[in-house]
């Protein structure tokens, strides 16, 4: 039941686009969006039951659809996995072969910083206690004297 309901929306879905480019004409919408995202992984993806896919597979406008936003939006999905990379982002790593030394100094500078001024402020004090035997703190207790 659930098989003949997924390609009785896919059969709706597929005479609403008719021969249009978008579903509200020729440019997208929010709901183009959301088509999509719910066609192209089963376009796209190996399945263990072909169905539904098979069925998509048949309705031509739906393929040519998803094709189309892949082509438009997604140009790099010609078998990459991601993006690739931008052209100023190239320039960067060989404009500047120290970037991530400078970053970490940078870092380090900042850090310097903040626990000098802790220190100086006194929101952070260090203060020296004598050591007992065998290299440990004395624990110091105080006592409250009762009084009877």
């Amino acid at each position: 039941q659930l098989y003949r309901e997924a390609r009785e929306c896919l059969t709706l879905l597929s005479q609403r686009l008719g021969s249009q480019k978008f579903f509200f004409g020729d440019s997208p919408a929010s709901l183009d969006a959301l088509v999509f995202s719910r066609l192209a992984p089963l376009l796209k993806a190996k399945l263990p039951n072909g169905k539904l896919q098979q069925h998509l597979k048949s309705l031509q406008n739906l393929c040519n659809y998803c094709t189309s936003i892949l082509s438009l939006y997604f140009p790099w999905d010609g078998g990459e996995s991601h993006p690739p990379p931008h052209p100023a982002a190239v320039g960067e790593a060989e404009e500047d072969p120290h970037k991530r030394r400078k970053q970490l100094l940078s870092v380090l500078v900042g850090l310097a910083a903040m626990l000098g001024y802790a220190f100086l402020s006194g929101i952070v004090s260090i203060q020296r206690g004598s050591v007992g035997p065998a290299g440990r703190q004395p624990v110091a207790m105080e006592e409250e004297e009762e009084e009877e």
